[in-house]
């Protein structure tokens, strides 16, 4: 079988393993693979490569995407799709992985659903949000990337008596803050889950003050819902609006300034999430789901994606996969208040 890879969507440790367990699995079973450049704007463009052995041996350790990525949406543009169709059929591919999250695998899934072309999802994203599996690779390593982040800014708050919001990466789903909040030992935490209560963050954060602490670390997702004018926000292909000028961060540390009297700062880790070296973890989730999707590919079963349930790694339906983002459940989000005190 003539196989194409491609990764889409913004990058995170562990695609370059999943490649690598995509191929190695397929070596086993006679396939040949084709690598996609820059996700589903390769196969717009007809932009492709052989893929082997050697050029994936050496990439397990490796963060990013040796495939390069975009955020095309080829449903956008009726000719951007009819060129996808036709380049897949141009090309004699018997089958398209690709890995990527909720938009990458969307794309995937109605071109299953829709049109008929065979594929099979590798799910990857930092933010944890696929549906069906228990975890994402990217997101172990991120989160790590999170909690280097507060323990080396809680050094800094206690030396100077300050409260520091920590800004991460989360766009509708706060699992990066959740786990960082919780792992970091985090005053509070904010999310895209719940509205934000500022009046008792700052009520906590006089308590907190008042019990003696000299100083106060806050969480803050960069989804979190703050008052912001977004009528003329960007967008991208996909219909996401660019956070990057939202400041999260900035505007908590400010009003817990105002109301509260302390001295408050905020960092943001933004995009160093997403480099790096994938951990232990990622690597070995990333080999085995992309192992997993040679196997359903082998199998022909399209219309699949590579999930983690439990400590198996299985094929679920990717429409049902990318229906409904995953966000932190109600359970978790009291669970996180009992760590305030």
């Amino acid at each position: 079988m003539k196989v194409g890879i491609l990764t889409g969507g913004g990058d995170c440790p562990g695609l370059n393993p999943a490649i690598r367990g995509v191929v190695y699995r397929g070596i086993d079973l006679g396939f040949e693979f084709v690598g996609i450049q820059e996700g589903w704007r390769g196969l717009v463009k007809a932009n492709y490569e052989p893929l082997g052995l050697t050029d994936v041996e050496e990439i397990i350790y490796q963060g990013g995407t040796m495939l390069g990525s975009s955020r095309t949406n080829p449903f956008k543009n009726p000719d951007d799709l009819n060129a996808v169709l036709e380049n897949i059929k141009s090309a004699k591919f018997d089958a398209i992985v690709a890995c990527g999250g909720e938009d990458t695998l969307g794309v995937a899934a109605k071109l299953y659903s829709q049109h008929g072309v065979p594929t099979v999802g590798v799910p990857k994203t930092m933010d944890n949000d696929l549906s069906c599996t228990d975890f994402t690779f990217g997101f172990d390593t991120a989160a790590g990337v999170g909690l280097d982040a507060i323990d080396r800014l809680r050094d800094t708050a206690r030396s100077h008596r300050r409260v520091i919001v920590l800004e991460v990466m989360g766009r509708h789903a706060g699992w990066v803050a959740w786990y960082v909040g919780m792992a970091g030992g985090a005053d509070w935490v904010t999310l895209p889950e719940e509205p934000l209560d500022v009046d008792a963050m700052c009520a906590h954060l006089n308590s907190v003050r008042a019990r003696g602490k000299k100083y106060a670390l806050i969480v803050a997702s960069e989804g979190t819902n703050i008052p912001t004018d977004d009528t003329e926000a960007v967008v991208d292909s996909f219909g996401h609006v660019n956070l990057s000028n939202r400041n999260v961060g900035e505007y908590l540390a400010s009003e817990i300034e105002k109301r509260t009297g302390w001295e408050s700062r905020h960092a943001v880790v933004g995009h160093v999430h997403r480099g790096g070296a994938p951990t232990l973890f990622d690597r070995v989730l990333g080999m085995r789901v992309g192992m997993k999707a040679a196997d359903l590919v082998n199998n022909r079963e399209f219309g699949k994606m590579a999930a983690l349930v439990g400590t198996n790694v299985v094929g679920v339906d990717i429409v049902q996969a990318t229906s409904v983002l995953k966000t932190v459940p109600a359970d978790l989000l009291e669970l996180i208040k009992s760590t305030r005190k």
